[in-house]
C-alpha cells in the first residue's frame, strides 16, 4: 500500500514538473507575450512584437537612418519647449512605419478595455489615443460608446487649463477642447476626457487623455501616445501613490526583431545597487529630464570643451536632456566637433559619411575605436561599442552613432538618446530627484 502511495505520489510530482516545465517553456519561447506583475513589454516598432511591422525588410543601419531622419524635427520641437505649452513629441507617420516612433507599450483605455499600442515618450506629458468618428486618424481607433467608464471633462476643470483648452463660453458649459501642434508638419484636435487606464496589472480610474477627434499631417502616432514626463498631466503625476514618482525602463537594441524591453513602474522591482546622478528641473520646460553632463572622454582622453557648452542655464534651456524619442545622441555643434576630432585622431582615416553619420570607417578597423565616456556628476557611463557604433548589414562599415544637433533647429540641448541607452535600465526617480544607469541585457 506504501509503495502504491509513493508510486501515485511520484506520478503526480512527475505530470506535474512536465506540465510546469512546458507552460515556462513556452512563455520563454514566445517573446511577444505580455508581462506580468510590475512590468509592460517595450517594443521596438518595427519588431515581430509591433502591429506596425514594416512589410519590406530593410537593413539595420538604414532601419537607423531612417528612424534618425525625424530627430531633427524633434530637437526643435525640445528646443522649444516652454511651460505654457502643451508638450508633445514630433513622432511620424503611422503611414511611413519605420518613421511612427521608437519603442510602443500595450496600454488598455476603457472598461471592457481596449487595447492600444501607445508611443512611450519621456519628453511628453498628456497622453492622446485616436477616437471613433476621428477625421485623419488611422483605422486603429478608441471607442468612447464601448467603455461603461468614459466620461468627457468641461471646460471648467482644471485639467482644461493645463492642456490650454478653449475658453468655456459666457453662459453655459461646453465640452474642453484643444489643438495642439505636432511634430512641425501635423496637428490635431481633441477632446479632454476620463476613462480608466490599464497597465499591465494596473489599474488608473479617472485617467485624464486628449480624445483626438481630427488629425491633419503624417506624425501623430496612429494608437496614441502615453507621456512619461514630469508635468501635471503626465503618468506619473495621474497615478499619484501608485507608483510613487519612480519607473524605469530597458530598451532592446535596435537588432532584436524578435524580442522585447521592459518598462518598470513603482520603486518594486527597481535595482537596488545602480548609479546616480542628481535629476534637475527646468521651471521653463518641466517635462523633460535634465541631468548635469560635466565632460565626455573619447578613449583615456578627456575631450577639451568649454564649459558653458555643457552648463544648465534654465533661462536659455541649455543642457542636457534624456529622452526616449530621440534615435541618436546629439550634441551642440562645437562639442559634437570636439568629439569626433580626437574619436578620428585615434581611429584614423580614411572616412565617409552616411546618412546622419559623419564619421564612417572600414569595418576592419573596427578594434582602432575608443569607447566614449559620458562623465556626470556623481557617475560615469562608458558606453560600450554597441551603443557608439553602427554597422552596415555585411559588416564592412562602421560609423560614429552620434552627430551635431542640427544648424537650422537653433538648439541649445544635448539630447543622450536611445541608440545610446538600448540595454540600460534607466531609472527615473522623480520622487528623490535622480535618474540612475545600470547595464542590463534588455533583450
Amino acid at each position: 500500500m506504501n509503495n502504491m502511495k509513493m508510486s501515485t505520489f511520484f506520478f503526480f510530482f512527475y505530470y506535474y514538473f512536465l506540465c510546469a516545465h512546458f507552460i515556462s517553456s513556452y512563455s520563454a519561447s514566445d517573446p511577444c507575450a505580455q508581462s506580468n506583475g510590475l512590468d509592460l513589454s517595450v517594443i521596438p516598432i518595427y519588431s515581430k512584437c509591433s502591429p506596425f511591422t514594416p512589410t519590406k525588410a530593410d537593413t539595420l543601419v538604414n532601419t537607423v537612418i531612417n528612424m534618425a531622419s525625424k530627430d531633427p524635427q524633434r530637437l526643435k520641437y525640445l528646443s522649444t519647449l516652454a511651460a505654457q505649452k502643451t508638450t508633445s513629441a514630433p513622432i511620424a507617420s503611422g503611414q511611413e512605419t519605420l518613421h511612427i516612433g521608437n519603442y510602443v507599450v500595450r496600454a488598455k483605455i476603457g472598461t471592457p478595455g481596449q487595447l492600444l499600442f501607445m508611443v512611450l515618450d519621456t519628453s511628453s506629458d498628456a497622453a492622446w489615443a485616436p477616437c471613433s468618428g476621428c477625421t485623419g486618424c488611422s483605422s486603429t481607433i478608441f471607442s468612447p460608446n464601448s467603455s461603461t467608464t468614459f466620461s468627457p471633462l468641461d471646460c471648467s476643470v482644471s485639467q482644461c487649463a493645463q492642456v490650454r483648452g478653449l475658453s468655456c463660453p459666457v453662459t453655459g458649459t461646453s465640452p474642453c477642447v484643444f489643438n495642439q501642434t505636432y511634430g512641425g508638419d501635423s496637428s490635431f484636435s481633441a477632446s479632454l476626457s476620463h476613462d480608466s487606464l490599464r497597465l499591465a496589472n494596473d489599474v488608473i480610474p479617472n485617467f485624464s487623455f486628449g480624445c483626438i477627434n481630427a488629425v491633419s499631417g503624417g506624425s501623430v502616432p496612429p494608437q496614441g501616445l502615453l507621456g512619461l514626463g514630469r508635468g501635471p498631466m503626465s503618468l506619473l503625476s495621474q497615478s499619484g501613490s501608485l507608483y510613487s514618482g519612480v519607473f524605469s525602463y530597458c530598451l532592446p537594441s535596435f537588432k532584436s526583431f524578435y524580442f522585447s524591453g521592459s518598462l518598470k513602474l513603482g520603486p518594486l522591482g527597481q535595482p537596488k545597487n545602480i548609479r546616480t546622478t542628481p535629476l534637475l528641473k527646468n521651471p521653463h520646460r518641466p517635462s523633460l529630464y535634465y541631468v548635469n553632463l560635466t565632460g565626455l572622454s573619447v578613449g583615456r582622453v578627456l575631450v577639451p570643451i568649454a564649459p558653458e557648452f555643457l552648463a544648465f542655464n534654465p533661462q536659455t534651456g541649455s543642457g542636457t536632456v534624456i529622452d526616449s524619442g530621440t534615435v541618436i545622441t546629439r550634441f551642440v555643434e562645437p562639442v559634437y566637433a570636439a568629439i569626433r576630432e580626437e574619436f578620428r585622431k585615434q581611429v584614423q582615416g580614411p572616412f565617409s559619411t552616411l546618412g546622419a553619420f559623419d564619421t564612417c570607417f572600414e569595418g576592419k578597423r573596427e578594434m582602432l575605436a575608443p569607447l566614449i565616456t559620458l562623465h556626470f556628476t556623481g557617475m560615469d557611463l562608458k558606453l560600450p561599442l554597441e551603443n557608439s557604433l553602427i554597422h552596415s548589414s555585411a559588416g564592412t562599415v562602421a560609423c560614429l552613432a552620434m552627430a551635431a544637433a542640427p544648424m537650422n533647429v537653433n538648439s541649445v540641448l544635448n539630447v543622450i538618446a536611445n541608440l545610446q541607452q538600448q540595454n540600460l535600465r534607466i531609472l527615473f526617480d522623480v520622487a528623490n530627484s535622480r535618474l540612475g544607469i545600470a547595464r542590463e541585457l534588455c533583450n
